[in-house]
């Protein structure tokens, strides 16, 4: 290797070792700060010594003489704080900014830029200064006669006890880039997708086998025999690719497995750098906060934790800023002065929940449903307008500052996690903390798939996100305030034609059309497709930079016959499913009769009632006008109808149980009952279908196009 090429390997080495050390350094300052016994305070001052020894020499071998320069001030430093037995606040200070400095070097020689100017340079004299700096208060101060101390040697290394000699090649480490392994990784999960395509080879080998088979048996004399000997030779050949692939996947697998294992790092790697993070947050907010890391042991795959980076810090952030109260605050809501922010990490089948937790004041929904009006978003007026916080744009802080006020941050998280296709949710208590959980997949390479067609095009969509399919028929769809609601056991969910949601051309209306429910953490979708083609396991290619953000899209999945399916983002359908859409025709329409439809309409209300027979009469239907229920019942009985619209709150006889007599009645039981009513309360519409209302519209909201349009799809 020429000098050159040696200089580059010595510098990648460095750099990577560097790393390393500031993250022990900010590790183990922490800790110092913390420290209460004399034991726990000796044996940090030897690791912070040890680690700063270390980079002292690394940056000699690679002629970094300013990291060489820094480093022995820093020691100096380190020395003083050991001395004085105390770790003061500004040297402390002084020590975290020597570990800012170095990670930002260390940044700059990745890029090949010069260290001349560098925070690090700047700091050499506040170095210097701490390290001759006057002792905190003691009881004998020194004289100012007396000489200064004698300067430390120049390389103060700490009395570390040797470590045991060892031997054998397998306890030598070894550095792999993230870059190879990434690139171990591909390779395997084409050999993976490669034996499954061997696997439609076989199934193709017994095929021709069977034929040839049939073919001989017509046979006769020496044509029979030689179709005999080329059968039992297909034979062969179909046991033996058989038992070729299955050595092929166990040994694919086994290969996948292995490189997994290369590339997993616990948790806690993906923790490093934020309690540094909320530290110097909480400290220039005059706050007090603890971060605690729980299931840092877990181990994860390499690229999940290093895409779980930016979203973790944001959140962390968050709750520090937004969340956790000041120590005055605190006290007077009878909570400890020190916030608590948590971060933990556990395993659910084949994903990885992350919570960051926090025990500040919750969220201010009220604030939040305030911006989101302002900002022209849907508010539901329930308990899912907590997720408008990951809106983009959408902020609740009162002023702009440093870390709020933008409406960047939360958005940003939504974006980055739903792109390694996971979900984050919110859940809150006022006075007591907020909850965010991200649900991530445990792989990023290879997944399981549901394919599927929709607009005469293919998708994929991760099978983890699939929690059923379905086969829809008209009694499971209702209309709510607009919206197509799928009738499952205790919940309504939203319901759209993936078509409408991608925004492809509308697929003709099938009499049982086939569907999917969606889950994104907590929040469900109904998704209607044209056909669920099959289940596989596929390899994951990104996007590109070019059409990084394409909506809905997060990756393409390499299918085991070469094709290509773009896959979806359960997250992002789910969200879109959500919004306020117009009825569309999932079933075929009945033949119009020729005779003009008659609507019962009954409201206690003369002008409500008057505004709605004229738009029913308007759109060619006859309308019994009626003031109350019980007249309505009454006049369904002798006079019948096609449907009915009415009230809920009227005298005698209110909607709700009008819809109940029509239900319960062998007559009129399969006839369309529309509620139009003022009482918008989730509980109220959950009712409304319970008893077997149709649809139920909402009188804040009302449209007559709405009305009409429920009234043209349930006739």
């Amino acid at each position: 290797m020429d000098r050159d090429r040696l200089a580059q390997a010595l510098m990648a080495t460095f750099l990577e070792e560097l790393e390393g050390h500031v993250a022990a350094l900010n590790r183990d300052l922490l800790a110092l700060e913390k420290a209460t016994s004399p034991a726990r305070f000796g044996e940090l001052m030897t690791s912070l010594l040890r680690t700063v020894h270390s980079v002292k020499g690394a940056s000699r071998a690679v002629s970094e003489g300013l990291i060489e320069t820094a480093c022995h001030r820093l020691e100096e430093v380190l020395l003083e704080v050991q001395r004085q037995g105390q770790a003061s606040p500004e040297l402390m200070e002084v020590c975290f900014t020597a570990a800012d400095a170095l990670d930002d070097a260390g940044r700059r020689l990745a890029l090949k830029q010069e260290l001349k100017g560098s925070p690090l340079e700047a700091l050499l004299p506040r170095l210097q200064e701490a390290a001759h700096a006057p002792e905190s208060p003691r009881p004998a101060p020194p004289s100012p006669s007396e000489p200064p101390p004698p300067p430390p040697p120049e390389t103060p290394a700490p009395a570390v006890p040797p470590e045991a000699p060892t031997t054998g090649a397998e306890s030598l480490p070894v550095r792999v880039s993230a870059q190879k392994l990434d690139a171990l990784l591909a390779r395997s999960g084409e050999l993976r997708v490669a034996g499954l395509r061997m696997e439609g080879r076989v199934e193709l080998v017994e095929a021709m086998h069977d034929e040839l088979h049939q073919l001989r048996l017509r046979l006769r004399g020496t044509d029979e025999a030689a179709a005999r000997r080329l059968e039992t030779r297909l034979a062969q050949l179909g046991r033996a690719l058989a038992t070729d692939q299955r050595m092929l996947l166990q040994a694919t697998g086994g290969l996948d497995e292995e490189v997994r294992r290369a590339r997993t790092l616990p948790f806690a790697e993906a923790c490093a750098g934020l309690e540094r993070n909320a530290r110097d947050l909480a400290l220039a907010l005059g706050k007090r906060v603890r971060l605690e890391v729980r299931g840092g042991a877990l181990e994860l795959d390499r690229s999940l934790l290093q895409g779980l980076r930016e979203p973790l810090l944001h959140l962390v952030r968050n709750a520090v800023a937004h969340g956790v109260e000041t120590p005055a605050a605190r006290q007077e809501a009878g909570k400890p002065e020190e916030g608590r922010v948590t971060l933990s990490a556990r395993l659910r089948g084949g994903r990885v929940q992350v919570v960051v937790e926090d025990d500040g004041r919750g969220l201010n929904v009220a604030s939040i449903r305030e911006k989101a009006r302002a900002r022209g978003l849907p508010v539901l007026e329930d308990a899912g307008d907590a997720r408008l916080i990951f809106m983009p744009g959408l902020s609740t802080a009162e002023s702009v500052t440093a870390v709020s006020g933008r409406g960047v941050g939360l958005d940003v998280v939504r974006a980055q996690v739903e792109a390694m296709r996971g979900s984050v949710d919110v859940a809150f208590e006022p006075g007591q903390g907020a909850r965010f959980t991200l649900d991530v997949p445990l792989t990023l390479s290879t997944l399981r798939v549901l394919l599927v067609t929709a607009g005469g095009q293919s998708f994929a969509v991760a099978g983890e996100s699939v929690e059923r399919l379905l086969r829809l028929e008209p009694g499971d769809v209702r209309v709510v305030e607009g919206r197509q609601m799928w009738v499952a056991t205790r919940a309504l969910v939203p319901l759209a034609p993936l078509t409408t949601v991608l925004g492809l051309e509308a697929s003709a209306p099938r009499p049982r059309p086939g569907a999917m429910v969606l889950a994104a953490g907590e929040v469900r979708a109904v998704l209607v497709v044209d056909e669920v083609v099959a289940e596989q396991e596929v390899l994951i290619r990104g996007l590109g930079s070019r059409i990084r953000r394409a909506r809905h899209v997060s990756g393409v999945a390499v299918l085991p016959d070469g094709r290509m399916a773009l896959l979806l983002n359960a997250a992002s359908l789910v969200r879109a499913a959500e919004g306020r859409t117009a009825p569309a025709g999932l079933f075929p329409a009945p033949v119009e009769k020729k005779t003009r439809r008659r609507v019962l309409l009954a409201d206690d209300s003369m002008t409500t009632r008057a505004l709605e027979q004229s738009i029913l009469e308007a759109a060619g239907y006859d309308v019994l006008a009626c003031v109350d229920g019980q007249e309505a019942w009454e006049r369904l009985v002798t006079e019948g109808a096609d449907a009915i619209v009415s009230d809920v709150e009227m005298p005698r006889m209110d909607g709700f149980a009008l819809t109940e007599a029509v239900r319960g009645s062998p007559r009129f039981g399969r006839l369309p009952v529309v509620l139009v009513t003022a009482r918008a309360r989730p509980e109220d519409k959950a009712r409304g279908l319970q008893v077997g209302a149709s649809a139920y519209l909402v009188k804040s909201a009302f449209d007559q196009t709405h009305l009409l349009e429920t009234l043209r799809h349930l006739l």
